[in-house]
């Protein structure tokens, strides 16, 4: 596995452009692929990944294929759940949450190629089907956009739905952080971004999402059950202002909220993606 290491690239994304192009996405792809540790499939997997809090997980099994919620055909008529159901997505999408969760992170993207998203997390009370929206938070995903078969280096945010377990940071859990938390002085990203932004904090907080990783374990933990090709350590954390490699950013104060507030007695899980799908 790569590791973080300091970056010398200095290539510029724009916020608007869908694409890195030319030269520059020759230097991308051909050598900042090993030194960008901006975020998603580089985290440092030699680091001890034993986490300092003991309790356990209890929220749903990692898929053990990759998860990707296929728009529903044209002109289908798909029984809707009862209830209030969680507004802009397929039915496919939201059949793929388990019927346990009562917490459910929903990323969407501007479209397919952007870089640019946003995050509400919806809730239930036991017994009810009406799931109830939160506030929006802006965030950022990868810097190509979104991808339903993700792969080591693609740049681009694996689409599907995953479970959210396990957190850790640099810095100690917000009071009341209900996931099991590693504070582990190897969350440190050194360099700078894609678009030369500083990543100093980047990793102060962090939520491991169960893509490609086995849960109840550190954010850490560099075991990749689909195999190295498929990338790996996909993460919420804390916005550094630009695009990440397959994370989803944050910023502070929202990563803290998060921390405090998903349980894994209500089974969170992430729902992630472009617009629509």
């Amino acid at each position: 596995m790569a590791r973080h290491a300091q970056s010398r690239v200095r290539t510029r994304l724009s916020r608007r452009s869908k694409a890195v192009g030319g030269l520059a996405l020759s230097t991308l792809v051909g050598t900042a692929l090993w030194a960008w540790p901006a975020s998603g499939d580089d985290h440092n997997s030699g680091t001890d990944a034993k986490s300092t809090t003991s309790t356990t997980a209890s929220g749903p099994d990692t898929p053990r294929v990759p998860v990707s919620a296929a728009k529903s055909a044209p002109n289908a008529a798909p029984n809707p759940p009862a209830g209030r159901p969680i507004p802009g997505l397929s039915d496919a999408a939201r059949k793929r949450i388990p019927a346990n969760s009562r917490q459910v992170l929903v990323v969407t993207g501007k479209d397919m190629d952007s870089f640019e998203s946003r995050v509400v997390l919806y809730t239930r009370e036991e017994g009810s089907d009406d799931w109830e929206p939160g506030p929006t938070w802006p965030a950022h995903n990868a810097a190509r956009g979104w991808t339903d078969d993700h792969h080591y280096g693609d740049l681009r945010s694996p689409i599907g739905v995953f479970s959210l377990t396990d957190a850790g940071g640099l810095l100690a859990a917000p009071g009341d952080t209900k996931l099991p938390y590693d504070r582990n002085s190897s969350f440190v990203a050194g360099g700078t971004g894609v678009e030369g932004e500083p990543l100093a904090g980047a990793f102060d907080y962090v939520i491991a999402i169960n893509y490609n990783r086995e849960s109840g374990t550190s954010p850490l933990d560099p075991q990749r059950p689909w195999g190295d090709a498929k990338g790996g350590g996909v993460w919420l954390h804390v916005d550094h202002d630009g695009p990440t490699q397959g994370c989803v950013s944050l910023k502070p104060k929202v990563m803290r909220e998060l921390l405090r507030t998903l349980d894994p007695d209500l089974h969170p899980v992430i729902v992630m993606g472009p617009a629509d799908y």
